[in-house]
This record gives C-alpha cells, structure tokens and sequence, in this order.
C-alpha cells in the first residue's frame, strides 16, 4: 500500500507541472497575439512604397545624336591626256597605298614629244657653245683693233639669244617629261578602289574634253569621320571643351553585340543652319576594322561638360504637379512631404534635380496613392534603380 502511494504521488506531481507548462505557453501566445495586433493596428493606416536615397556624384551630362559615317576624304581619279588603257594594275574594291599603280597608258606620242625635246635642247647647247667661242673671238679682235664695236654686239647678242633658246629647249623638256608623267597613274591617297570603269583598250581624255569620265575613285576609310548635328543651346559647352583638349565621341552601330567605338570631336562647322537650329560637327573613328563603312548611320554619343556633386535620384521619383515638378520626401515620422525640386539633367534612368538634401529618402513607387502628410511603410529599396 506504501508503493502505491509514492507512485499516485509522483504521477500528481507531473500533472501539476504539465499543467503549469500549459499555462505559460498560453500566456505567452495571449501576449505575442496582443502585440502583432497593435502593430497591425498602427501600420494599418500606413501606405507602401518603395524609396531611395538622393545620391550625389559627378555626372557627365551626355549628348546623343544621329551621324552618317563619310569618309574624310575621296579622290576621283582622272587622265590628264589623252590616249589608249594599257594596263589595269587594280582590281574593283581593292586597298591601295598612297603612291600604288593604277593604270599605265599607252604614252608612245608623249615619248616622241620628250625625244624631239631632247634633240633640240641637244642642237641649241652645241650652237650655244660655237656661239660663245666666236665672242671670245670677237673680244680679242676687238682689244687689238681689228673688228668694230658693231660686229662685237653682233656676236654677244647671237650669245644671248641661243641662252634664252637653251632656256626655252629645257622648259620644253621638262613639260614632255611631266606629260610623259601622266602615262603612269598612281594612287593620290591611300585607301579603298570603287568601280572601275575602264579597261585596256579603253580611250580616256582629260576632264575637259568630251569623253572626261572618272577612271576610278579612292575612299579613305581608315581613319574615317561621322557627322552629325546638335541643337545650337549646346554650342558653348561644345566650343568650351574643344578648346580645352580632345572631346571623346562614342558610335554605336545599329547592331546586337557590338561595342561602342571611341573617336574624338575634330570639327565644329563655322555656322549655325538657321532653317534647323543646328550646328553640324564632326568625329574621327580609327577605323582598321572597316567597322564603320561610308554612309552607315550610327548613334553618336558625347559628354562635353560634368556636373560636379550633382544630386540624383531614379527618374521615377520626380512627379509632375501643376506648377512645378516635386518629390515625396520621408520625414523621420515616416510621413512624406512635397519637396519642389529642378531638374536639371533625366539620362539613364536617373534624374539630375535641385532642391534636395543628399541622403534624403524619397518615394519612388507607390507616389500616386500619396498625399502630404500621409504616413508611408517602406518595402524594399529602390537604391539599386540608379
């Protein structure tokens, strides 16, 4: 009996603590409850949104616009005589160095002229030579009295006028050899061949005469410009940073995968096109590749002024009220406040404002169910919008 009763008093005991246990964990689900509840409550009034902190950095201002890739400089090449295509030495889209032949003409008259040139400098040097002989001549019979002084004029002006003749025989020598020249056609630049549109056999004349045609043109590609056109407002800052040094320019081709080329500004044009309010520019691309072909369009991006700690915050931020653009600032009781702020830059994604103070959070999703005053409750961060 003694046994039984230690065991009902032990198995009392654990009842009595099982019991306590119980109630505690009661109690504290009653409390947890409670206080879930009350925050409930105060959040309950509470708006979401998604904010962001107003950066401050320096930010390139940018400036896109569209260019046409031209090549900085194409020569038509044309005969200076007349006569028969020899030789083609090309082919059609062929690269080409600056002094490579072209076209060899057959230049046997002009070979004839430099001969007969040649032979008559040739006959006026030896009359030349006897005629200045007979002066000295004349001069020693002159000093012992045997001639006049007429036939002493006589033979220096016989000297003077084969000196003018040799003059003129020289001159003619030299025309027949720049004539004779013009048989071998050369490369004025290095660059890219077009259509050729002759070919041996062929007659070409000069460009004055009838049948003046281009026998090809040359097109340097390599270095290579792009034109474009910006609004006359940016003028200034454009002049300013091209007289300060080189103006980085980046083209983007109208292609998936490709990067960016770099070039610089190297031409502001002399005058503003009143018809556009425009000024037209241009930028010099290395171009080794032939990534950028005459006549491509290509979009040109430069950035010709910084603003230094400029304050920005993701464009969606900035709301548009009916006098002046604003933002929702968080007050530190989480309710928000209309901030009038400038805008003085949107790119990227980002706005450039004024206004604000750096750190400052603002609304930026969730601003069209606000107004002044209402308390906001922040889920998650826009930050990373920048």
């Amino acid at each position: 009996m003694e046994v039984v009763s230690q065991k009902e008093s032990s198995m009392r005991r654990w009842i009595a603590l099982a019991a306590i246990l119980l109630i505690a964990l009661a109690a504290g689900m009653w409390i947890w409850r409670a206080q879930n509840t009350a925050a409930n409550t105060r959040e309950a009034g509470a708006v979401q949104v998604v904010s962001a902190p107003v950066m401050q950095a320096d930010v390139p201002a940018r400036l896109s616009a569209n260019g046409t890739v031209t090549a900085v400089q194409t020569v038509e090449v044309r005969p200076q005589i007349s006569a028969i295509i020899k030789t083609v030495h090309i082919r059609e889209g062929q690269s080409v160095r600056k002094g490579d032949r072209l076209f060899t003409l057959d230049a046997r008259t002009e070979d004839a002229n430099l001969g007969m040139a040649e032979a008559q400098i040739t006959r006026d040097r030896a009359d030349l030579t006897n005629a200045e002989r007979n002066l000295e001549r004349q001069r020693e019979l002159f000093r012992q009295e045997y001639v006049s002084r007429a036939e002493l004029d006589t033979a220096q002006n016989q000297v003077d006028m084969l000196r003018s003749q040799v003059a003129i025989d020289q001159a003619s020598v030299e025309a027949s050899r720049v004539a004779r020249s013009f048989g071998e056609i050369t490369a004025p630049i290095a660059g890219r061949t077009g259509a050729i549109a002759v070919y041996p056999g062929s007659l070409v004349q000069p460009s004055g005469a009838a049948l003046g045609t281009a026998l090809v043109s040359i097109t340097q590609t390599d270095p290579i410009n792009v034109s474009f056109t910006l609004p006359e407002r940016e003028l200034a800052d454009v002049q300013q940073a091209f007289a300060r040094g080189a103006v980085p320019v980046a083209a983007k081709l109208d292609l998936p995968g490709q990067p960016d080329l770099e070039g610089r500004l190297v031409f502001i044009d002399n005058a503003v096109d009143t018809a556009s309010g425009t000024i037209r520019l241009k930028a010099e691309f290395p171009n080794p590749g032939n990534r950028l072909w005459p006549g491509i369009f290509v979009t040109v991006t430069l950035a010709p002024r910084t603003l230094a700690g400029a304050l920005t915050v993701p464009v969606q931020a900035v709301q548009t009220g009916p006098e002046h653009k604003f933002v929702y600032a968080i007050g530190d009781d989480r309710k928000v406040s209309s901030l009038p702020v400038n805008v003085r830059l949107i790119q990227d994604g980002i706005a450039v404002i004024e206004g604000a103070a750096p750190g400052a959070r603002v609304v930026v999703e969730g601003a069209h169910n606000l107004r002044p005053g209402d308390v906001v409750a922040e889920s998650g961060n826009g930050a990373g919008k920048q």
